[in-house]
């Protein structure tokens, strides 16, 4: 959901090191310190129009605030600023950091140990998310978006009572190596977020790929 506002020019996978589209330069204008719209336009080249409708949709997405109120000739204009929460995003840190700290975890603690970690990840993050309602096929929907908010493109089967959330690519791939229990972070999380038992069946070829099986609690299933 952060993402899609920078693409408007330049897909993901062609996009330079440096932000190409107005509003991609927009925001890096404001991530090297506050800018009114006029100042924006005058070093964009761009209308006063164009860098305000471009604010306007960067708010939106919770990307961009307004930071006060600066005084000009004319009457004062409004300050933006990057919103704090959304500077972490552009960050390229956090995968190779997160990849050598599992290595480091896997190194110095025993399997068993790693594992219990993951699994207290995974619980801490759901809990950050908002509880889901309604049934378990409820729970299981609203769970595949909220991988998808994630980056983790997803499809959900059924098999009588058993779901599968099946991706369609690894969100922590970089990170897992082919770790079992970095899955299993996911397992958990997935787990808290349904509240449900939930099985990791993910697959760690060449091409890795997130797979979650989904049972219906015990009580549940004997009540049917």
């Amino acid at each position: 959901m952060f993402f899609h506002h920078l693409q408007e020019e330049v897909p993901v996978a062609a996009r330079p090191s440096r932000p190409t589209s107005t509003r991609a330069r927009i925001v890096d204008q404001l991530r090297r310190g506050s800018l009114t719209a006029g100042a924006l336009a005058t070093r964009l080249g761009v209308t006063h129009n164009a860098v305000r409708l471009h604010l306007a949709a960067l708010q939106r997405e919770g990307l961009v605030r307004e930071a006060g109120m600066q005084p000009t000739a004319s009457r004062p204009a409004t300050v933006y600023e990057i919103a704090p929460d959304a500077e972490a995003i552009y960050s390229r840190a956090y995968v190779p950091f997160v990849a050598e700290l599992v290595r480091v975890l896997g190194e110095r603690l025993s399997p068993p140990e790693l594992d219990g970690v993951m699994h207290t990840v995974g619980r801490r993050i759901a809990h950050a998310q908002p509880r889901l309602h309604g049934d378990l096929a409820h729970r299981v929907s609203a769970a595949s978006a909220v991988l998808e908010e994630l980056g983790g493109l997803n499809t959900v089967e059924r098999s009588g009572a058993r779901y599968v959330i099946r991706g369609h690519g690894c969100l922590l791939s970089a990170a897992s190596d082919g770790r079992p229990e970095v899955c299993r972070a996911m397992q958990s999380f997935l787990a808290e977020l349904v509240d449900a038992p939930v099985r990791e069946c993910c697959e760690r070829g060449g091409r890795p790929r997130c797979c979650f099986e989904i049972d219906a609690p015990t009580s549940t299933r004997a009540s049917a």
